[in-house]
């Protein structure tokens, strides 16, 4: 399982992100990830049960984490020239 996949089952069953997204091992695109992941976890939680909102953790996180880094790494920022 990912960090991201992690910590959205984590914050699932209530739990809280401990200090900020960098004590949590995540770079801020996996931290993106995670709230919008736990955001749709959530609605699916409460309109389709905690099973249905488990699997749409596994399978957006692997969607949103291939997609936000098909290419490789960080596309902008300091350490881009």
């Amino acid at each position: 399982m990912s960090a991201v996949g992690y910590w959205a089952h984590e914050m699932l069953d209530g739990g809280e992100p401990y200090g900020d997204y960098q004590s949590m091992g995540l770079s801020n695109r996996q931290y993106d990830i995670l709230r919008q992941v736990v955001e749709a976890a959530r609605a699916a939680k409460r309109t389709q049960g905690v099973r249905a909102a488990e699997k749409l953790i596994g399978r957006q996180t692997r969607e949103a984490c291939a997609e936000g880094y098909r290419d490789g790494g960080p596309s902008h920022g300091p350490w881009r020239s």
